[in-house]
């Protein structure tokens, strides 16, 4: 029987060929959320997943194929960030900024474990130094300068060294007029370093002051499963053109937490990209594969807008 069959007759018998499976290739089978749960596990070493979603059996090597898309239900499991920087610029056209910065910990924070031991075990398991990687590439041929936060990495916690690469990332987009594009995935504020994760929000939101108001250059914000938080509540939401990927958790607080203060009970659903995008909080919701050629026709279309619009300023001052 040939592979393609198999999984035909797999996608037929679900049930019972993924029990089976299950039971043959025990400890080999991980769901996403149990990857965050258990992290000493090695995910890049598995042969199965689980869809979150509808819970059907997938093979990791197809489901990178298919950029971490279910083929049953079409539910958008998490990226790492250097999957996503592959998703997004043309090949061999990305060129990183800011590698070496790493989070020093001021406050001699621990819990259950020292932040410091916290950031090597972090850094040693993703293989980068905080939860953003940031640089410059090629967008199907345009310029860009893109940041892609991973919530691998601390669950994509906002702290000191995110805050400083986002804000330099921007610095540099408005200094060369290349347009932004920063991809969100993050629990918020990083609580190891207390006041100085929180100081973050109002650092980065006030540099797309100059990048957009001034300048007139393109932002794009890209909100992924999950963004919450401190970063919804700063440059997450601050996009020129606001995206979301399907079924994408993004609120500021959790839904407990928001029944237990307004002391009511909230819709399921409603902190949703689908719910958010209806009550005109979203511009668009694009599905993964089409979210490079989405994200292209979008720099493309505002590219000659700067211009323009200063043209039309000046004429209207005459």
């Amino acid at each position: 029987m040939s592979l393609m069959n198999w999984f035909e007759d797999k996608r037929r018998f679900g049930g019972l060929i993924g029990a089976f499976i299950e039971k043959a290739t025990k400890g080999y089978i991980f769901s996403e959320r149990e990857r965050d749960r258990y992290v000493k596990i090695d995910t890049t070493k598995g042969l199965w997943t689980r869809c979150d979603n509808c819970e059907n059996m997938l093979y990791v090597r197809f489901l990178r194929q298919n950029k971490r898309i279910c083929e049953e239900c079409g539910y958008h499991l998490q990226m790492s960030s250097t999957e996503r920087i592959e998703l997004l610029t043309d090949r061999g056209t990305w060129h990183p900024m800011d590698e070496d910065m790493t989070a020093r910990d001021i406050l001699r924070f621990s819990d259950e474990d020292s932040y410091r031991n916290r950031i090597a075990f972090y850094q040693k398991r993703t293989g980068l130094t905080d939860a953003i990687q940031t640089g410059i590439g090629r967008l199907n041929g345009t310029p860009i300068a893109l940041g892609v936060m991973d919530f691998q990495f601390m669950g994509g916690s906002m702290g000191s060294v995110v805050g400083e690469k986002i804000t330099r990332l921007i610095e540099y987009a408005t200094g060369e007029s290349m347009p932004l594009i920063i991809v969100c995935s993050s629990g918020g504020a990083r609580m190891q370093e207390g006041t100085l994760s929180l100081m973050q929000m109002a650092k980065i939101s006030s540099v797309p002051q100059i990048h957009q108001a001034r300048r007139r250059l393109l932002y794009i914000a890209i909100l992924t499963y999950p963004t919450t938080g401190g970063v919804t509540a700063s440059f997450g939401m601050l996009g020129d053109i606001i995206i979301a990927e399907p079924k994408a958790y993004i609120a500021f607080a959790g839904k407990r937490v928001i029944e237990q203060t307004l002391r009511q009970k909230i819709p399921d659903g409603f902190q949703v990209a689908e719910s958010l995008f209806d009550h005109g909080l979203l511009d668009s919701i694009v599905p993964r594969n089409l979210l490079k050629g989405v994200s292209s026709e979008i720099s493309e279309l505002y590219n000659p807008a700067p211009r323009k619009v200063k043209e039309f300023n000046n004429y209207s001052l005459r």
